[in-house]
């Protein structure tokens, strides 16, 4: 039976995000064939690789906020470091790097000899001036760089030095921002393209003296304007469009036609379900784990987000080595034990508020799943759907059981806005300092000195406890029209990561 639900909420998922967009356009391609067989003279028309780009926004790297024009990114500017797949930092315009003892303050020293596509020699003041620029009020970035205190550069130098007010022993994965130079909503970068004006319209075209000197695919790519969103989805359905870099289940996600395929990518977006650890059920850790038990996690990445997210049990990517499988391991799926709990604490029948905000289709199926998982293992689960306004001051009044929660977090996977006693995201007032003292020791050590060892003592602490359940981590996914490109392997704020070893069909 819960099967059969998560196939029928799936199904409804599905048809609501097809609704969405604009319809299936498989017209073209069935005319596109008849032309053909009538003309057998005639050679087949093959469309450009061609990317979408709207002229009316900003294409500044991290002062433009149009989520298409930011897809161009990483073929036009380059950042100090890159983050992989399994979300370690990889060194890009950096040489090399040193931080102090307490890990507060880091010096990066630049790659020589690499230039903006105007000429202008990258410097230590330069890349300073465009780190600065992210993090300031306008920026994208002010967010994940609000521990910096001070980012500075000698002048005519290639190192710069980057202050902290915590200490953060993975600072580097925090620096794959993008780096431009100059004014205006078109900087210049140091990547492989540059952004070219003709008669017939924008296009990028190959940069001479790039510094990486790799093979690129496509000698020019053209730039198909738009201005609206169903103009982008028209577009791509009838193949103007080779690929599109977007978010499926995100609130108000738009809907897509045609022949195309999907690539999907690891993120850092976290689906939870948080707990109210200070009155009510929740406030007993036995009845936290249980509950955590008895949820379904595959099914809900299978249904409710149509195979677009990663399950997981720990509040870290299963890619990272961060995550611990024996833990894990530790912490599934066994409704039983929920039976088990409320039978032994004479709980059965008791009743439990789920908030989510309604604004988010693959959410609100989400709480409606789990409260049905719930349900079979013998708790009762109200499911109230919230405009987000309403959400947010539920959540801020503490005024909850349970709820459906989604936040990004960063690559370094700092906890401590969920977690930490102060944290900014902590809405089930969870105050614990030994999760304090963990959580810091965490954020504080080295990749391969002691980060790991850091990140299991947390989890243990954790699997104890359970202040919040992990649920999901969602993917982005890059649509390609059908059978055009492989080897695909785009990354996180990359999805031309590897370009150079893509194939043209």
């Amino acid at each position: 039976m819960r099967r059969l639900l998560s196939s029928l909420l799936a199904v409804g998922l599905l048809l609501m995000l097809s609704a969405c967009g604009a319809p299936a356009s498989s017209s073209s391609s069935s005319a596109s064939s008849e032309a053909s067989s009538q003309t057998e003279e005639a050679s087949p028309v093959t469309t450009p690789f061609t990317l979408p780009v709207f002229p009316e926004f900003s294409l500044h790297p991290t002062l433009g906020a149009n989520r298409a024009n930011l897809t161009l990114s990483p073929l036009l500017y380059e950042g100090l470091f890159l983050v992989d797949e399994r979300f370690q930092a990889v060194p890009v315009l950096c040489e090399r790097y040193s931080f102090s003892e307490d890990k507060r303050v880091w010096t990066f020293t630049l790659r020589s000899g690499i230039t903006f596509s105007d000429g202008t020699p990258l410097t230590g003041q330069a890349v300073a001036e465009a780190l600065n620029l992210a993090r300031s009020e306008q920026g994208r970035y002010a967010n994940r760089l609000a521990d910096v205190v001070s980012i500075e550069a000698e002048e005519n130098t290639n190192t710069i030095t980057i202050t902290l007010s915590r200490p953060n022993g993975s600072l580097p994965c925090l620096l794959d921002i993008p780096i431009s130079h100059g004014s205006g909503d078109r900087p210049t970068g140091t990547g492989p393209y540059v952004l070219a004006s003709t008669e017939d319209g924008l296009s990028l075209v190959p940069r001479s003296g790039w510094w990486q000197g790799k093979s690129l695919p496509f000698e020019q790519i053209p730039l198909y304007s738009v201005s609206k969103s169903d103009e982008l989805i028209y577009a791509f359905d009838t193949g103007s469009i080779s690929l599109l870099d977007v978010d499926l289940m995100a609130t108000n996600a738009m809907g897509y036609g045609g022949n195309y395929q999907t690539w999907d990518y690891a993120t850092t977006d976290l689906i939870y379900l948080g707990f109210n650890t200070r009155s009510g059920l929740c406030r007993s850790a036995q009845v936290r784990l249980a509950i955590s038990a008895a949820i379904d996690r595959f099914a809900l990445a299978q249904t409710t987000y149509a195979s677009h997210a990663e399950p997981c049990v720990l509040p870290v990517h299963p890619d990272s080595p961060l995550y611990s499988q024996e833990i894990a391991g530790r912490l599934g799926y066994d409704p039983d034990v929920l039976a088990e709990q409320l039978d032994s604490l004479g709980l059965a029948g008791q009743e439990l508020r789920l908030l989510v905000n309604s604004e988010n289709e693959a959410k609100a199926s989400a709480a409606q799943l789990i409260a049905y998982q719930l349900d079979s293992a013998g708790l009762t689960v109200q499911v109230e759907q919230l405009s987000y306004e309403d959400y947010t001051a539920a959540l801020t009044r503490g005024d909850f059981d349970l709820y459906l929660g989604e936040t990004v977090l960063t690559a370094d996977f700092d906890l401590s806005p969920l977690l930490s006693s102060s944290g900014s995201l902590n809405f089930g007032r969870w105050q614990n300092s030994e999760t304090d003292a963990l959580l810091s020791a965490m954020h504080t050590a080295r990749p391969g000195d002691g980060k790991q060892q850091a990140a299991q003592a947390l989890f243990t602490q954790l699997e104890q406890q359970m202040p919040l359940a992990p649920l999901l981590f969602k993917n982005g996914s890059v649509l390609t029209q059908w059978g055009r490109l492989t080897q695909l392997n785009p990354l996180r704020n990359n999805v031309f990561y590897q370009f150079e070893n893509w194939n043209i069909q």
